[in-house]
């Protein structure tokens, strides 16, 4: 049976994802780059946390919690790209209403950690550049651990927001999802009950994460630049530059993404821009982020050269 009767509505049992395009030659040129760009993301990633795990200079709570990070994209990534990668191949793509809250909390979940990790590493950067001294207690193991719960705790509570809104919805005869993923603000078009309080609950859950994080960001980042300022060796100055810029470059990308299509007023944009950002912020920048710091952090490109020379050796 396709619906269930709900009262007085006739309530989906499955939703139509409609995609990015429906231009055949168009959908193979973006299954192959697509494609291309998972594989690169789960080998990239992947390859980051072997390379942490396996170098003992990498012992450190920044690449602790980057090996999380990692660990993130990859989830990011994985919850919306196979589906995508289905949906260029089928001439209609159809996703359960299990199916549909599952990558809905899949998203948000992780979207919301990575949001978390990003705000930790920038407070790891601030202790080790503002206080170097004390970095060894205020970044122990006992503290790394549970700025780690914390993250995951944030993740989920964000997650469990979204789920109550989902539930708490009827969704009528109108099932078509004019987006490549089961989102949060195309579904609220597609629901025939009262949405205001559901979407409330969640955007307070997601903007309250997301403020909190950009004011961890901020604060730690305005410290760090007072203190290099004040820093009489270029050297020095340099060195406490190029720890930073790696975490910068994919906050700025991730947090610059994120606010296009969550803050950003809905009449400026449309939805096919909408998807193009989307796509760029749960598929491209997850591929983006382990490139971005293989290349400007001096450690891990020590760390990866180490570990080739003994590959090369043995």
């Amino acid at each position: 049976m396709d619906f269930l009767v709900h009262q007085n509505h006739t309530a989906v049992t499955h939703f139509i994802l409609l995609g990015l395009t429906d231009d055949p030659v168009l959908r193979v040129i973006l299954f192959i780059i697509i494609l291309c760009i998972y594989l690169v993301t789960l080998s990239g990633n992947l390859s980051t946390i072997l390379l942490i795990r396996v170098s003992p200079q990498l012992h450190h709570p920044m690449y602790f919690f980057l090996s999380h990070l990692a660990s993130t994209d990859i989830g990011i990534s994985s919850s919306v790209t196979p589906n995508m990668l289905v949906n260029f191949l089928v001439e209609r793509n159809t996703i359960s209403y299990l199916g549909c809250v599952i990558q809905l909390d899949s998203a948000a979940f992780f979207g919301t950690l990575e949001c978390f990790l990003l705000a930790v590493m920038a407070y790891d950067r601030f202790v080790a550049i503002c206080s170097p001294l004390l970095y060894a207690t205020k970044m122990s193991t006992q503290v790394c651990v549970q700025l780690f719960i914390g993250s995951y705790i944030g993740g989920f509570l964000n997650a469990s927001s979204c789920t109550l809104s989902y539930f708490s919805s009827l969704f009528c005869r109108q099932k078509r999802i004019n987006h490549f993923f089961c989102d949060f603000t195309p579904l609220v078009e597609l629901s025939c009950s009262d949405m205001r309080v559901p979407t409330a609950i969640t955007s307070f859950c997601s903007g309250t994460a997301a403020v909190i994080t950009l004011l961890v960001i901020g604060i730690s980042y305005s410290y760090i630049l007072i203190t290099i300022l004040k820093m009489s060796s270029t050297e020095g100055r340099q060195k406490a530059f190029s720890t930073c810029t790696s975490h910068l470059t994919v906050v700025t990308l991730f947090y610059g993404t994120v606010t296009f299509i969550y803050v950003m007023p809905k009449s400026s944009y449309s939805t096919d821009q909408n998807k193009l950002v989307s796509v760029f912020y749960m598929v491209v920048i997850p591929m983006l982020n382990p490139l971005i710091y293989s290349l400007r952090n001096n450690e891990i490109k020590g760390a990866l050269k180490r570990q080739l020379g003994k590959k090369i050796c043995s």
